[in-house]
């Protein structure tokens, strides 16, 4: 593909389906410091909602290395005092696009399965315990996605659901599972601009948790918002494209049940770089990406630092 091509490119291919990987790890605020939906997943050109017939086959790594040092912490009917926490998720996700639209937007489903690795130590009852599993992990189901183009922009909507497949057992610090079901309804709008390669989006959704029964612990919903600014620039036979990726998460409901045994809601923002490189192959499209987001101005949850790295093709 010739440099001059990049304004056709860019107008006429999805570049990807939306990562919303998740991972069972203390990494977010509700019951043990954790939630389904994971900061990064959503913001950048690699997680578009398709827009083109066919599918999208996304396979991701996720590292997570963060610590919570300040109070306890509930977690798996523990109270934890003291956490550091490590986690590797290997995630295999595929979308599907409809030929058909669907209220004039182009419609998707798909399903994402994380394979974690998690380890944690904590302080219980003045002794150190250090939890480590291994294994699936609970799955994301994407019933619908939607997206409207028009212009340069690009509108989505679509409705996530984290499903609890994941090993649970109460008292044990690590768990594959975060043991309860949780919707995370999305939306989004994104400018891809063909001609200067300039590209940001904005996505915002509100986390929606079932109480796990197992420690009578309901936790509470968490607002979200992720946004992304990069330059595209043509390289050899694709393209670079360079930004920012940011976060901002805001627990916005207390969490509640038997096994609550305080109001607990957390916050936590990060920001970060972002490249990627785009490559054609043929009418088909492959997608690099790593991203590094630390995170800052955290309360009451684990601090830490998230490293993303995406591979993405799309085909009919």
């Amino acid at each position: 593909m010739k440099r001059n091509t990049l304004p056709n490119f860019l107008s006429k291919c999805a570049l990807a389906g939306l990562g919303l990987a998740l991972m069972a790890s203390p990494a977010l605020a509700e019951e043990g410091g954790t939630g389904h939906a994971t900061p990064g997943g959503v913001a950048t050109m690699s997680d578009a909602a398709p827009t083109k017939q066919g599918w999208v086959v996304e396979p991701m790594y996720i590292y997570y290395d963060g610590d919570f040092k300040a109070k306890s912490l509930p977690i798996g009917g523990l109270e934890s005092f003291g956490l550091e926490a490590t986690a590797d998720v290997f995630v295999l996700g595929a979308l599907y696009t409809a030929e058909k639209k669907l209220w004039g937007a182009h419609y998707s489903s798909g399903v994402f399965l994380p394979y974690l690795s998690l380890d944690v130590v904590g302080m219980v009852n003045d002794q150190v315990v250090r939890d480590s599993v291994s294994g699936l992990s609970d799955i994301t189901l994407i019933p619908a996605m939607l997206a409207w183009k028009k212009d340069y922009w690009q509108y989505t909507a679509s409705l996530s659901i984290y499903a609890p497949t994941g090993e649970y057992n109460v008292g044990q610090l690590a768990n594959l599972g975060l043991n309860y079901w949780t919707a995370d309804p999305t939306v989004g709008a994104a400018y891809s601009n063909p001609e200067t390669g300039l590209n940001f989006g904005v996505y915002s959704g509100i986390t929606f948790n079932t109480e796990n029964n197992d420690t009578d612990y309901d936790s509470g919903s968490m607002f979200h918002i992720e946004a992304s600014i990069q330059q595209v620039l043509p390289l050899g036979k694709g393209f670079l494209t360079l930004g920012i990726d940011g976060f901002y998460w805001k627990q916005v409901t207390a969490d509640g049940g038997a096994g609550a045994k305080r109001d607990f809601k957390g916050q936590t923002m990060g920001i970060g770089p972002v490249v990627s490189y785009i490559l054609p192959v043929d009418s088909n499209t492959l997608v690099f990406e790593a991203k590094w987001l630390p995170e800052s101005n955290v309360e009451k949850r684990i601090k830490g630092d998230y490293l993303w790295f995406k591979l993405v093709y799309q085909f009919e």
